[in-house]
């Protein structure tokens, strides 16, 4: 299965718009916890969304820039 260059870059803004949320929703809701070790564990959890969401968007950046450099008779 191949998918294009404009779907991969709308993928990966779905999938960093994802993670984000799940990153918001894991640093908004860690301020209720009592438990020092739950809260650093969920900080944590929340923390490797918001990584997952970076890289997302450096991945649609970068195929972004390959699309907008892309020559005109370079695709077949």
């Amino acid at each position: 299965m191949q998918i294009s260059a404009k779907l991969s870059v709308i993928m990966a803004a779905v999938f960093a718009v994802l993670c984000f949320a799940v990153a918001i929703n894991g640093f908004t809701s860690a301020s209720g916890v009592d438990d020092p070790v739950l809260r650093a564990d969920s900080l944590g959890f929340a923390g490797f969304w918001a990584f997952l969401g970076t890289v997302a968007v450096v991945f649609g950046a970068v195929g972004v820039w390959l699309l907008r450099t892309q020559k005109e008779g370079d695709h077949p």
